[in-house]
């Protein structure tokens, strides 16, 4: 049966225990599968699509990858840092190049390439909408590179933004790191961070990851593998 690998940036990767109560949405993905699937999370923390091609991260994942595997790509908050070369990418040039270095991966070993807009931070317009461009051009870049591949997109930018707009600015607090000073032993000075999720937060956007593959037409072998929703709804 297949493995689903998640390829990624610290929003879905594992984390450990000196960083909870960070989570990954990664680490929650298994639980809307049978057992006869199995979600190998090698998302890495703070990896762009330059660095995780540099440091040879795909290259661990294609000596595992088998026929029928699908490759789940999520990326774009560390490509924008542009004060960081080994990170950053153009969304227009080499982070599309990027992306279609990652789908050809999964297609030349008989796989399944799929990409997910890059999951987005919690920021807001003075208008109190969800600001569209909280990780830059790169969901849409993604966007464009998911047409002209013909590869299955989970928009997964829209649908968060659309959770954080039911949330409100307030009420989607608490699915990021927002801890006070001695809120919790791994954070001792607190922490105010937009960008990487709490327990709960991990835990819902898994949940809109699992919906987008469960609408897509393009994933219906997939779907068939999944659980019944209700049994993880939060």
């Amino acid at each position: 049966m297949p493995t689903l690998y998640i390829a990624g940036d610290s929003t879905a990767a594992q984390k450990g225990a000196d960083q909870k109560p960070m989570t990954g949405w990664g680490e929650y993905l298994q639980g809307y599968f049978g057992p006869e699937i199995t979600v190998d999370n090698r998302a890495i923390n703070g990896r762009s699509t330059k660095s995780y091609l540099e440091q040879g991260r795909l290259a661990d994942i294609e000596q595992d990858f088998q026929p029928g595997d699908y490759l789940l790509i999520q990326f774009g908050h560390n490509d924008e840092k542009q004060e960081d070369p080994a990170r950053y990418t153009d969304p227009g040039k080499d982070y599309r190049l990027n992306l279609i270095t990652f789908i050809d991966s999964a297609r030349s070993r008989g796989g399944f390439p799929v990409l997910l807009t890059s999951v987005s931070r919690r920021r807001f317009t003075p208008q109190g909408d969800p600001d569209p461009l909280a990780v830059g051009a790169y969901p849409q870049a993604m966007r464009e590179v998911a047409e002209l591949t013909g590869t299955p997109l989970l928009d997964l930018f829209a649908s968060s933004q659309q959770l954080y707009r039911k949330l409100g600015i307030e009420g989607s607090r608490h699915l990021f790191m927002h801890l006070p000073k001695n809120g919790h032993p791994n954070y001792p000075e607190g922490i105010t961070d937009d960008t990487h999720f709490s327990n709960e937060g991990a835990k819902q956007v898994a949940e809109l990851v699992a919906e987008a593959i469960r609408h897509s037409a393009d994933l219906s072998a997939l779907i068939q593998h999944m659980q019944p929703l209700q049994q993880n709804r939060i």
